[in-house]
């Protein structure tokens, strides 16, 4: 399964979650990059943070300056934590909270690259189609990354492209 769409559903617990599962032709190494990489996350992650953190550690998902010029949004002055690293296991697993949603990256070899599997389990049912959209855009960046081709859009700008295709 490769659909350019994510899935939301139900969650056991009544919660919403969303589910993008690619399948990449680089090795489990190189995409592990792709999604903790400080650099290559400021392409297109909707958050500045440290994820070279082991299990247990606290973490703070801070405003991209994107988000300030766009939205006026701001970072919390005290940098206080917003978030948690559940499982750092390169290059295989790295799940995370932020803000009470649970995101998991789960990455497997295959015999031409890469399975990923990337699920968020959200706080408000309410935001599952325009955070699928986000996500998805996202994922766009990160494969033409892995693939080494320039990124000639904008992920925000994408998204809102994107949001029509979940909701409906």
């Amino acid at each position: 399964m490769d659909s350019r769409r994510g899935s939301v559903f139900g969650t056991e617990d009544g919660r919403v979650a969303i589910r993008f599962v690619r399948l990449v032709p680089h090795p489990p190494e190189q995409v592990w990059r792709a999604i903790t990489d400080p650099a290559q996350l400021a392409e297109w992650f909707p958050a500045v943070v440290e994820l070279d953190r082991p299990a247990g550690s606290e973490l703070f998902f801070g405003v991209t300056e994107q988000q300030r010029q766009r939205f006026g949004m701001a970072d919390d002055p005290a940098g206080t934590p917003n978030g948690r690293m559940l499982r750092n296991e390169p290059p295989s697993v790295l799940e995370y909270e932020w803000a009470g949603e649970i995101l998991t990256w789960k990455i497997t070899g295959t015999a031409g690259g890469s399975r990923l599997v990337f699920t968020n389990v959200l706080t408000d049912p309410e935001a599952g189609a325009p955070a699928a959209a986000g996500w998805e855009a996202g994922l766009e960046v990160v494969e033409a990354q892995l693939d080494g081709k320039p990124v000639t859009w904008n992920p925000l700008d994408r998204a809102e492209e994107l949001a029509a295709l979940y909701t409906g």
